[in-house]
């Protein structure tokens, strides 16, 4: 068996004069749990479709276990999909709906109550094999769809932002359940998202894809740690991205302050990005910091506060669990391995400034005040 199950080679997908996929090139392992993560447009489910074969590329390759599949038709590849509506047949009853696919292959009634009954219990609905589709809850359909979508031991299974319509509780518990559900099954999972949570939490491998084009692969932990761009260091995650200059290795400038930080191989006195998270800044007495400025806005989260900071017209995030006011003068204190340099990109000076948060927040302040005020006089 291959150790590669998917591959795309430049595949490029336009509409018109509409570019939807710029030259993605990608290879996907043979049981991996992979996500597609990216803001509404960014062509995650054109990608999607296209590894299906619902849709047909302008340009480029599609190989499944090394052979070239751009003309095999979606039924035949060995590759289901789930999408965001679950596509389950109403008139059908929970058993009928998981047992479809094997009755159109013929199956003999007995491999299929055995298979039936072994899916249901998979995915925790055993007993409702009579229910009506209609009868179920967003959760319960989606295993509905799931076992339905794996009983035939696909080799892969895409899934199309199938969490999206759940709440936020069931999301989270269903994150938990697909994840073991693909340790215990060995397919290959592809999954597309836009809640970075989510690809976080469940995949081996995050593609992060923005304009058609993919920002950066890796694990969850090197894409949070090690943004490629402003842009992936902004999408997974809340940061501070700052203008600096590398004035050697190991040795960055913000702010007309010197940091040592872990980078290196950059030219002597390049201009970089900082991306410096918010847990990761100390708020101390201005005497013992290496920044001073002045609290702008304190939010308290339950487990944190979430305090900002204006820094020369710059304001910083910070997350901490001690409280501050605004209008408070503090220092700010960053260890050298919080520290982490990126060079600069189409996005530098896009992301990393939360002067829009903040306004956000008074104005939402003065609305939540006037509408208090309103009620108040109301009540009088």
């Amino acid at each position: 068996m291959s150790e590669n199950i998917i591959e795309l080679k430049n595949i490029r997908m336009s509409y018109d004069s509409n570019t939807v996929l710029d030259g993605v090139d990608l290879t996907i392992k043979n049981g991996e749990f992979v996500t597609f993560l990216g803001p509404s447009g960014c062509g995650k489910t054109t990608t999607l479709r296209i590894i299906a074969g619902f849709e047909s590329q302008t340009d480029g390759d599609v190989f499944f276990e090394g052979k070239n599949i751009n003309a095999v038709p979606p039924h035949k590849r060995h590759i289901n999909t789930i999408f965001q509506r679950y596509a389950l047949f109403p008139h059908l009853n929970v058993y009928d709906n998981v047992a479809f696919g094997l009755k159109v292959k013929n199956t003999p009634k007995s491999e299929i109550n055995e298979k039936v009954s072994k899916m249901l219990e998979m995915v925790n609905l055993k007993g409702l094999e009579r229910r009506k589709i209609d009868t179920l809850s967003g959760g319960q359909q989606q295993r509905v769809a799931i076992a339905r979508a794996i009983i035939n031991h696909p080799k892969v299974l895409l899934l199309d932002e199938p969490l999206s319509a759940l709440d936020l509780k069931l999301r989270k518990d269903m994150q938990v359940e697909l994840k073991a559900l693909q340790k215990r099954t060995g397919i290959t999972f592809i999954f597309v998202t836009h809640d970075q949570e989510e690809a976080l939490s469940m995949s081996d491998t995050v593609v992060v894809m923005d304009k058609g084009r993919i920002q950066q692969i890796g694990s969850p932990a090197d894409i949070y740690n090690e943004p490629e761009n402003a842009f992936v260091a902004d999408f997974i995650g809340e940061s501070n991205i700052i203008d600096g200059i590398m004035r050697k290795d190991f040795l960055v400038e913000i702010n007309r302050k010197q940091f040592t930080c872990l980078d290196s191989g950059f030219n002597l006195n390049e201009e970089v990005d900082v991306v410096i998270r918010p847990e990761d800044v100390d708020i101390v007495p201005p005497m013992n910091g290496m920044l001073e400025g002045q609290v702008t806005s304190v939010t308290f989260l339950g487990v944190h506060y979430e305090i900002i900071v204006d820094i020369n017209n710059f304001k910083w995030m910070i997350q901490t669990t001690d409280k501050h006011e605004v209008g408070e003068t503090v220092g700010l204190y960053i260890e050298p391995d919080a520290i982490h340099i990126m060079k600069k990109s189409e996005y530098s000076g896009t992301f990393g400034d939360y002067s829009s948060y903040s306004e956000e927040l008074d104005e939402m302040n003065e609305e939540s005040a006037e509408a208090q005020a309103l009620e108040e006089s109301a009540d009088e």
